[in-house]
């Protein structure tokens, strides 16, 4: 397979404009291997129930303040993952149950089961125009579910179950296209095109299980991380890289890498590893131009997100990150000078960060392993909103209706949706 160059193709004004991903461009076949119907929905099973307080000692009760607008409770065991729909008020979540659901998270009302699999959905994700969703298992496979119809977003039907990863550690759609990537435990990674689920790409220059992934914001590049402390930043249309980074170099050397984040213009990559390192790559240039020191030494940085203190969709070079640790902390940071902003704090791990949309890219969730989450005013570090109903762990969360409400996934199984602010 060869790293051919696209000839520019004319735009509507007259000028040239390079494609990067030609969807009907398959570089790999595999034979078809009959995919079914949509599963049956299992029959006469129970969906999670909270039940009341757990006393705690003689005549008294656990009472635990409860501030969301509403909740899902269909999944019987922890929620590991939720995605919103781009547009609609729906939200798709995954858990240790082994299936997968659609849902309104206006009225808590299940749409579809997403059923299948035999091991636990770890990761879900809805196309860029919303018309599809991808479901991701410990068990490698990754379903696909299509709308259909066009007068509302109430009927789903599967359409194909796709071939390559041993276990599925995340899963990225192209920003522009219906083409879908994802991260193996197996050190590959696969890049299909929907709706065909024909393979264009397998990545094969990992050494461990590919922890995280992306597309640049442009949808020109992929960048990917393992569990070895390689980075690599790879053209879609080639199966060689373009640069790799990885723990030789004394400069980048981050061990175990767990999180990712590309910055608007597609020009720095910031990652984080288990013993706490966080460094900023130039992708342009294929070097490490910064070294982010504010976490624990051996605490993990789990999420890292960017965030817009103008609120404009402004983007640059440098910009604001936030990373959030096992150490409970999430820190703001000013990649153009590296200097620390503020930081914010939980009483356990932080689990995930999120960037409101413009004009309100300003503002910040984080979500925790101390069962709440925490609405911040990112340009001062100010606490805004606590969210509080979660009996266990905070493992996920999404935004949903442009920012205005936010849907967390619980490790005691149930899905709670609040006002962002």
């Amino acid at each position: 397979m060869s790293a051919e160059r696209v000839e520019d193709q004319p735009n509507e004004e007259g000028g040239a404009e390079e494609e990067f991903i030609d969807p009907n461009d398959v570089y790999i076949e595999f034979a078809e291997d009959g995919d079914m119907p949509m599963d049956e929905e299992d029959e006469g099973e129970e969906g999670f129930d909270q039940g009341e307080p757990l006393g705690e000692g003689e005549g008294e009760e656990i009472v635990w303040e409860d501030n969301s607008i509403q909740h899902f409770p269909n999944h019987r065991a922890s929620v590991f993952t939720v995605s919103a729909h781009p547009t609609a008020p729906l939200v798709a979540s995954g858990g240790e149950d082994d299936f997968g659901y659609i849902w309104d998270y206006t009225s808590g009302d299940e749409i579809v089961k997403l059923t299948g699999h035999s091991d636990s959905v770890t990761s879900t994700a809805f196309s860029n125009d919303g018309e599809m969703i991808a479901t991701g298992g410990m068990d490698g496979k990754v379903r696909i579910w299509r709308r259909v119809g066009k007068e509302n977003w109430k009927t789903w039907e599967f359409l194909t179950e796709l071939l390559g990863p041993d276990e599925v550690m995340w899963l990225k759609w192209h920003p522009k296209g219906n083409v879908l990537l994802a991260g193996s435990n197996d050190s590959t990674v696969w890049l299909w095109q929907l709706p065909s689920g024909n393979v264009m790409q397998v990545f094969a220059g990992h050494s461990g299980p590919v922890q995280c992934g992306d597309f640049t914001p442009d949808g020109k590049r992929i960048v990917t991380a393992d569990a070895e402390g390689n980075l690599i930043f790879w053209d879609p249309r080639s199966p060689t890289p373009i640069f790799k980074l990885t723990s030789t170099d004394a400069r980048f050397d981050v061990e175990s890498i767990t999180s990712l984040a590309i910055n608007p213009s597609s020009t720095l990559a910031v990652v984080g590893g288990t013993n706490g390192g966080v460094r900023v790559v130039n992708l342009k240039k294929g070097e490490v131009v910064g070294a982010l020191g504010g976490h624990k030494e051996g605490d993990s940085v789990e999420s890292i997100v960017f965030v817009d203190l103008a609120g404009a969709g402004q983007v640059g070079t440098g910009g604001v990150v936030v990373t959030g640790g096992t150490d409970g902390k999430a820190c703001i940071w000013d990649l153009s000078t590296n200097r620390l902003r503020a930081t914010l704090e939980h009483e356990d791990a932080i689990t995930s960060l999120l960037s409101l949309p413009s004009p309100k890219s300003y503002l910040l969730v984080s979500a925790s392993a101390d069962k709440t989450l925490k609405t911040w005013d990112a340009r001062t570090g100010t606490l805004l909103r606590e969210h509080k109903g979660h009996q266990a762990p905070v493992l996920g969360a999404a935004l949903g209706l442009d920012g205005d409400v936010v849907v967390s996934a619980g490790d005691d199984g149930v899905c709670l949706v609040f006002h962002t602010l």
